[in-house]
């Protein structure tokens, strides 16, 4: 396993989840029932679109896609940006350039805050290029949330303003849903009452805490 960005001195001793899955599978809420049994959750998404807000990051973007990214208030649109950088791999490549470094530095961080905190008792990583960017390595267990495209489909519409084919779009750019399904140690199914999730998401963080 590379040791890059890790504090060796520092072993980890509590357990790393990995969350992965398709847009709008529900990732999020699955973290947060994890959240809810006393894990600490680490938002790579939170963490990007709260960067976008910084300053130099916004200048940095500007720099290299021009001002059409911004809206009104001249802040970051993110709708336009996606538009722009899920286009051309490239683009996309200059973009998470960008963008990971500070991510990733942020969740090291957090990780190490949450190592010395006697109250948590897990954590939880919810990253959508989980896999792609090697980070399934640290994990001590990888758990995918499986749901129908027609209902992350509709949810993803609601939520994002994310048509089908954008969506379609994204997950190009990622190791396919079923690749994903191989590589995961439980499979958490999304596709019934909400009842249900919590059961299989109590029974997972039993088996790997206990």
């Amino acid at each position: 396993m590379s040791t890059r960005g890790i504090n060796v001195s520092q072993p980890k001793t509590k357990p790393l989840i990995g969350i992965i899955g398709g847009i709008a599978s529900g990732k999020s809420t699955v973290a947060a029932e994890f959240a809810k049994l006393g894990c600490a959750v680490i938002d790579a998404d939170a963490i990007a679109h709260a960067l976008l807000d910084a300053p130099v990051v916004r200048d940095e973007i500007v720099g290299r896609f021009g001002t059409g990214v911004l809206d009104d208030s001249g802040q970051i649109d993110r709708h336009k940006l996606g538009e722009i950088v899920f286009a051309d791999k490239e683009k996309l490549a200059v973009l998470n350039g960008i963008l990971h470094p500070r991510v990733f530095h942020r969740t090291e961080e957090l990780l190490a805050r949450y190592e010395r905190d006697d109250l948590v008792k897990a954590v939880v990583l919810d990253m959508p290029l989980l896999i792609e960017a090697d980070w399934a390595k640290r994990c001590d267990r990888i758990v995918f949330v499986d749901c129908r495209a027609q209902q992350r489909w509709a949810r993803a519409k609601r939520t994002r303003a994310l048509s089908e084919e954008e969506i379609k779009i994204r997950e190009n750019f990622q190791i396919s849903l079923d690749t994903k399904a191989t590589l995961a140690d439980n499979t958490i199914d999304n596709n019934s009452g909400f009842s249900t999730l919590v059961r299989q998401i109590q029974f997972i963080f039993s088996d790997i805490t206990y």
